[in-house]
């Protein structure tokens, strides 16, 4: 893959296909702050019974919640890499990010960090070497390891699971014409931020995984995805589209032109901003009920 910096005459033109949807108050994001991860067992132990892993959470957002379930001191996974001896591909030097399958994980008494680690690792393995995926890896003209990162972009970047082919396709037509993929997910991947807010000023931060100022795919996956965002990047929707944005909740929007495009961010920027006049209206009027003065 290319990793040469492009253009500086490049201009930001793919935005994050997930909004912060602020008028509900809810937030719909690449990857979530906290990770919720813990399903309790019956009977009276308090001990959880099960670790649950999300899809797109990232590796520090799993470690963290395997030292909460275990009941160790904050670090004590990360630590135990090392000694992990997990099975990843090559390519990943150790680096275990997109292969922390996201699966419900069984805390049996004497449970370790390495072990359910290790488990993690078998489960992508198993999913991720199956035939389908390395058949559709190769049409592609990737490996297995670029095949999962393509499918982290995906998990990050897709709105709904129906949009996840058409992310998987805008990613290889921007790579086939050597376009940065110029993806606001790989840039808060690069300020360790879990939730969207990629400004200009972010935009030329120094880092391999800033898709904006690099080219071709980021040097490792950005998160863990799911078995459907692994389809979606070995089978992509057919399609020319370059560029996506959300413009409102559940109203995505591909396309090849730029100009179609323009209009479509400036509908998107529309959108938020009533959104959030709405919210803060409603905030108001709040607080104006709690004083007596409505």
């Amino acid at each position: 893959m290319q990793t040469n910096t492009p253009s500086r005459k490049s201009i930001r033109l793919t935005r994050r296909g997930r909004l912060v949807l602020v008028a509900t108050g809810a937030v719909v994001a690449g990857t979530a702050v906290a990770v919720p991860l813990l399903v309790l067992g019956g009977g009276a132990d308090p001990r959880p019974a099960t670790l649950v892993v999300p899809e797109g959470r990232r590796a520090n957002q799993v470690y963290a919640a395997v030292d909460k379930a275990l009941e160790l001191p904050a670090g004590s996974t990360k630590k135990s890499l090392a000694k992990a001896d997990l099975e990843l591909p090559g390519d990943a030097d150790g680096n275990p990010e997109g292969y922390l399958f996201p699966a419900a994980y069984p805390l049996e008494e004497g449970t370790t960090p390495e072990r359910l680690l290790a488990l993690m690792v078998e489960t992508a393995n198993r999913k991720f070497n199956s035939a389908p995926v390395a058949a559709g890896a190769q049409r592609n003209a990737m490996n297995v390891y670029q095949a999962v990162t393509v499918a982290s972009l995906v998990q990050a970047e897709a709105s709904s699971k129906a949009d996840m082919g058409k992310v998987a396709r805008v990613i290889f037509n921007r790579l086939e014409r050597g376009m940065p993929l110029q993806m606001d997910s790989t840039v808060d991947y690069a300020l360790g931020r879990s939730t969207p807010g990629t400004k200009e000023r972010d935009i030329e931060a120094d880092s391999p995984y800033n898709s904006y100022t690099r080219m071709g795919l980021p040097p490792t996956p950005i998160d863990n995805p799911g078995e459907d965002a692994m389809r979606a990047a070995v089978s992509p929707t057919p399609g020319d589209w370059l560029y996506f944005v959300t413009v409102k909740p559940g109203d995505t929007r591909f396309t090849a032109d730029d100009e179609e495009h323009r209009r479509n961010l400036a509908e998107s920027d529309a959108w938020q901003q009533k959104a959030k006049q709405g919210q803060e209206g409603r905030q108001e009027q709040g607080r104006q009920t709690e004083s007596g003065k409505v």
